[in-house]
């Protein structure tokens, strides 16, 4: 009678072994103050940690919720709120790859890497896309924007509220969607990293399709993104005659899991109910308050490392306030700044796409008084063993000053 064999002879690939995370972790938690993510709530972990039926009653409550957190946060009235099986690029996706396809006329405003990374995907899908190319550390004027639309006749117009990449702040961005509606277009934002850390009306604004990370703003999990349709926008990816060649991220496949309680595929119920105690603590602080808090504290770090004796990337006029880009001192590297605060001084900042500048995020849980003070500090103290002449006690008082309200 024949028997089953599991023998160590049967498998050519040996069993491995490796470390556990308890052995591959610092044993002190990095405080992650980079361009993302972030840290995250209690309440956000400990939604994190369970999962239940995809389908089932409880699920349908949840995605409810969400859905009306998430229209206070987009500021939208629109029915057409949905949440995405992946990070901010797979909801950028999602807009782009509904609302264009073959031929379709798409105008990019590109600052950098991100607004890059939309017209990038317009390409895939066929559309036929043109850039506004913007000058680093800058914004494109209204008049060259207007000039552009008229120029290229857009179908779609694609923009970056924060460009992350070289944090540039689009300031424009109401106006710019002014334009592109006056002349027919339908306008995609990212809104990655400021959706929730700075004001953003779609409705009020005009603007049709919303994209958003979870672990940005909203200080939640990456791997669940939310994207917001206008009622123009969803009537033009209802009317598309040829399907969407991205199936997991065809619009009208997800509406029947986020609206109708029904099958798309198994949703990530650990991290939708992340993204739901991640909205609920927004809405529980208030938009207004919490655009405050990031201004007040944005603005107080730019202050430290200023006074500190280290130079602002972008100009005060468009310089982010979600992220803040810091020049690196000549004769170091981004890598050389971001390896050493990590490693003597358990704090995480980013580098940024070949850019001579090191960043520091403030989305959400980061900015925090105690969180700045710590980062501010491991900052000087990184430039102080590195040779960099600063002035760490002036850039820790002008932080103090900054977040007191004084001068």
């Amino acid at each position: 009678m024949p028997t089953s064999s599991f023998t160590s002879a049967s498998s050519a690939v040996p069993c491995p072994v490796v470390e556990s995370l308890d052995a591959i972790l610092p044993e002190e938690p990095l405080l992650m103050m980079g361009a993302g993510p972030v840290p995250i709530p209690a309440a956000v972990a400990k939604a994190n940690t369970i999962v239940i039926n995809h389908l089932g009653g409880t699920m349908v409550k949840v995605i409810g919720q969400v859905k009306t957190m998430a229209r206070y946060v987009f500021q939208t009235n629109s029915k057409w709120v949905l949440g995405v099986a992946g990070p901010g690029s797979a909801a950028m996706e999602m807009a782009i790859s509904n609302l264009a396809w073959e031929g379709t006329r798409v105008l990019s405003i590109k600052n950098g890497f991100f607004s890059e990374r939309m017209a990038e995907m317009g390409r895939r899908v066929g559309a036929r896309v043109s850039t506004l190319d913007v000058v680093d550390r800058s914004v494109a004027s209204l008049e060259e924007i207007a000039e552009a639309i008229r120029r290229e006749r857009p179908e779609i117009v694609t923009v970056v509220q924060g460009e992350t990449s070289n944090t540039v702040w689009n300031y424009h961005l109401k106006e710019i969607a002014a334009l592109a509606k006056a002349a027919g277009a339908l306008v995609i934002v990212d809104a990655v990293c400021t959706l929730s850390t700075m004001p953003l009306e779609m409705d009020a604004w005009g603007i049709d399709a919303v994209i958003t990370g979870g672990q940005k703003g909203l200080s939640s999990i990456p791997g669940v993104s939310l994207i917001a349709f206008s009622d123009a926008a969803w009537e033009r990816v209802k009317k598309r005659t040829a399907p969407n060649a991205h199936w997991c991220l065809d619009a009208t496949l997800a509406e029947n899991f986020w609206h109708n309680a029904g099958y798309h595929y198994t949703a990530p119920v650990s991290g939708v109910l992340a993204l739901h105690e991640a909205l609920r603590l927004v809405c529980a602080e208030t938009l207004e308050k919490r655009f405050a808090r990031h201004l007040r504290c944005s603005l107080a770090l730019q202050d430290g490392v200023a006074a500190m004796g280290l130079r602002l990337y972008t100009p005060e006029a468009c310089r982010l306030n979600s992220v803040v880009g810091i020049e690196v001192p000549d004769g170091f590297s981004p890598a050389d700044v971001c390896s050493h605060i990590s490693r003597m001084h358990q704090v995480e900042i980013s580098g940024s796409f070949g850019l001579p500048i090191v960043r520091v995020g403030q989305m959400g849980e980061q900015c925090r008084e105690h969180n700045l003070f710590r980062t501010v500090h491991a900052l000087g103290r990184t430039m102080v063993d590195l040779g960099v002449k600063v002035d760490l006690p002036a850039g820790v008082a002008a932080l103090e000053r900054g977040l007191s309200g004084g001068k």
